[in-house]
């Protein structure tokens, strides 16, 4: 299928799965009426208020019903309708969904897809716009997804939808209406494979959600200037592609990390410790400042990650 939107790519594919697995529903704020990004749009009328559940103003009472629900053989999709309203729900995430099967020494099944909306978007401001997946992939027994294509996106739902772990999918709001190619069947991802986006030599370069195209840019426009880069989007954070990461790192002895979130404590770190302890590399990382996200939209313009950030702090790198 060409050109679909990224919303549409992960509602093409929670629909192919609720086809094929009656187990399969959907419960969260407003998914009766197609969710606030239109991702349920249409289910409502094919599977009936038995699958489609829209839920009280309640998220913690959603989470705790989505793993209620899996444990009894069911196989929810939690809609948080945006991120940061995960944290009403950090007890049943944190303490419940991530250790129950660790617990119960493997006998509890949480196979849970919560999906968050997470990110900068229109000018959403400091309560609606936060970009905090590492927390989350600091967590033992939870999978991390932070797709930024709509054919990954795609591969991601249905993934996560199969998978008997619980997944956490970070669906990216800034790419909502980004294009692309997916399959008429479309296949699951596999957790913990980077996507080589460009191939080069002068440096590595690594990102992943909604930063990734602007990494992208940020690349061809290094290109032009007769600078290669080798380009990782990562996917998914737990598990990461370390061994991609690190051979490419050991080829061009330079690492570029490029994120939306806080650079403070971002997943970013992560990586340039890991290859550091094993590498001998020059490393730096991009991210948003130690602040809250301003509402006005020229403050948010000069403190977000773009291209030429990016390509500033590559360019400040390769003169290292």
């Amino acid at each position: 299928m060409p050109n679909v939107t990224l919303a549409e790519a992960t509602r093409l594919a929670v629909l192919q799965e609720m086809r094929r697995d009656p187990r399969i529903w959907v419960l969260g704020e407003d998914v009766a009426r197609g969710g606030l990004f239109g991702q349920y749009r249409g289910f409502l009328e094919e599977f009936g208020e038995r699958r489609i559940v829209s839920t009280p103003i309640s998220e913690s009472t959603i989470m705790g019903a989505g793993l209620g629900a899996a444990l009894v053989g069911t196989r929810p999709i939690i809609e948080m309708r945006i991120f940061d309203f995960v944290m009403c729900a950090m007890d049943e995430l944190v303490n419940q969904i991530a250790k129950i099967r660790y617990m119960f020494g493997g006998q509890a099944r949480p196979a849970v897809v919560v999906r968050m909306p997470h990110g900068i978007w229109r000018n959403s401001a400091a309560q609606h716009s936060q970009m905090l997946e590492g927390w989350f992939a600091h967590l033992p027994g939870v999978i991390v997804c932070c797709p930024s294509t709509p054919a990954d996106a795609a591969a991601t739902m249905v993934a996560a939808i199969r998978s008997d772990d619980p997944v956490l999918v970070f669906d990216p709001k800034n790419l909502w209406g980004a294009t692309g190619d997916i399959a008429d069947d479309i296949a699951p991802l596999e957790f913990g494979r980077a996507r080589h986006a460009r191939h080069g030599d002068a440096l590595t370069m690594v990102s992943w959600s909604a930063c990734m195209p602007l990494a992208e840019e940020a690349a061809d426009a290094l290109a032009a200037q007769g600078i290669s880069v080798d380009l990782l989007d990562l996917r998914t954070l737990a598990p990461w592609d370390a061994d991609a990461v690190l051979a490419s790192a050991r080829r061009t002895g330079r690492l570029l990390v490029a994120h939306e979130a806080v650079t403070t404590a971002g997943f970013g770190a992560e990586i340039v410790a890991h290859v550091a302890e094993r590498v001998a590399v020059r490393a730096t990382r991009v991210g948003f400042p130690s602040v809250p996200i301003p509402f006005s939209p020229p403050l948010e313009a000069a403190l977000r990650v773009d291209a030429a950030k990016i390509v500033s702090a590559a360019r400040g790198l390769l003169a290292t």
